[in-house]
C-alpha cells in the first residue's frame, strides 16, 4: 500500500474542500480518488500535487520521469486518458 504525502493529503483536503467548488460534482459511479491516485501512481506518477473532478474525468498535476506533468485519468478505471507536460 502506499502512503499518502503531505502534498497529495493537501490536496485531497482542496479538493473537498474550496477547490472542489470551482471542480465538477464527482459521479456516483466514480472509483474514488484515494484509488484513482493508486492508479495513477503505477502510472509512473508521483509528487501528485492535485486532483480533482472536471469536464467528466478526473484530472491532476505530479511529476512522472523527473518532470512537471498534468493528466486526466478515467472517472471509473482511473485509467490515464491523457497527459501532457506541465509548468
Amino acid at each position: 500500500m502506499t502512503k499518502l504525502t503531505v502534498p497529495v493529503l493537501a490536496a485531497l483536503f482542496l479538493a473537498g474542500s474550496a477547490a472542489g467548488a470551482l471542480a465538477d460534482k464527482v459521479g456516483a459511479d466514480w472509483m474514488p480518488i484515494g484509488q484513482v491516485i493508486q492508479k495513477v501512481e503505477a502510472a509512473g506518477y508521483t509528487q501528485i500535487s492535485e486532483i480533482e473532478a472536471d469536464d467528466g474525468h478526473w484530472e491532476g498535476e505530479g511529476m512522472k520521469d523527473g518532470k512537471p506533468m498534468k493528466f486526466k485519468a478515467d472517472p471509473r478505471t482511473g485509467a490515464i486518458l491523457s497527459e501532457k507536460a506541465g509548468k
